[in-house]
């Protein structure tokens, strides 16, 4: 494997760290806000949290599931046609997935850059900034992409995985 493989595996194997964490930060508010009404004290935003969580968890989730062959693909369609059409096909499919992801990156890399401009925050009892939340969005949002700018490269040079 070269540099710019290591270098990869090594973003993918952070951003499913981070997933992880969303995860185990998802489970934590929720056990204690299950606590707090046994306790009796509440929780801030516990399932504003745990949505923001969530949608970190899923976003960043991307990448390495699309490296692990984990995505919904259209292999029925795929797996039917002769090896010749099927690589172009391929190939066309994850470039156009590839752009549609580089345009929903930038996006949402904009949308951060304005709700910290503005400073824009939740709407919850806890004033989060709204820009830490969308930063998980946006990361895995790129990280994705930049799975699929390697798949897509593995396809045209008619590499397997």
């Amino acid at each position: 494997m070269n540099l710019l493989g290591k270098a990869l595996e090594g973003l993918f194997r952070l951003s499913q760290l981070l997933a992880a964490l969303m995860g185990l930060f998802i489970l934590l508010v929720i056990l204690a806000q299950v606590a707090g009404r046994y306790l009796g004290f509440v929780v801030p935003s516990a399932l504003e949290m745990a949505g923001f969580a969530t949608a970190g968890l899923i976003f960043l989730g991307l990448a390495p599931t699309l490296r692990a062959g984990g995505h919904i693909q259209v292999r029925l369609l795929l797996g039917k046609l002769p090896p010749k059409a099927r690589r172009p096909l391929q190939t066309f499919a994850l470039g156009l997935g590839f752009l549609a992801a580089f345009y929903a990156s930038v996006q949402a890399w904009l949308k951060v850059a304005e709700s910290f401009h503005y400073g824009d925050l939740a709407p919850g009892l806890l004033p989060l900034p709204l820009w830490l939340p969308q930063s998980f969005l946006a990361l895995g949002l790129s990280l994705f992409t930049l799975a699929l700018l390697e798949a897509w490269l593995k396809a045209v040079q008619g590499v397997e995985g």
